[in-house]
């Protein structure tokens, strides 16, 4: 009995999610359809179209866990501990340094790389 209640839910899903598709479509096409239109007022119905379509999406099981997955993250990002200001500035100079001291490594291995072929290739003096 519970198969037959979840298949019609799982075709107006379908539905919903079919039609939301189908609307940011016809919104997109819209838009540029109306080109003459002021981009203001075509902005507007873009995002009003785009709103609905979404609004349709939440309402689908697959919206609902979509929503939940955001909520989560939200409490998850509030756990991270971030690093201070002082932390940021000093790894990003470490940063900064490391990739110049590689740089300068690969230059010199590129010069007596470069040297060493033109020596076997007779083309140095």
């Amino acid at each position: 009995m519970s198969t037959q209640a979840e298949a019609p839910t799982a075709i107006i899903d379908i539905l919903k999610q079919v039609s939301s598709v189908v609307l940011v479509i016809a919104g997109l096409s819209a838009f540029y359809y109306f080109s003459e239109v002021q981009l203001v007022y075509r902005v507007v119905g873009l995002l009003l179209i785009m709103a609905i379509a979404a609004g349709a999406v939440l309402t689908t099981a697959f919206g609902r866990i979509i929503w939940d997955f955001v909520l989560e993250s939200k409490v998850e990002v509030r756990k991270v501990v971030w690093p201070s200001k002082d932390e940021t500035t000093r790894t990003t100079l470490l940063v900064f340094a490391m990739v110049f001291v590689v740089g300068l490594i690969l230059w010199v291995l590129d010069m007596f790389l470069f040297w060493g072929v033109r020596l076997l290739t007779g083309e140095g003096g």
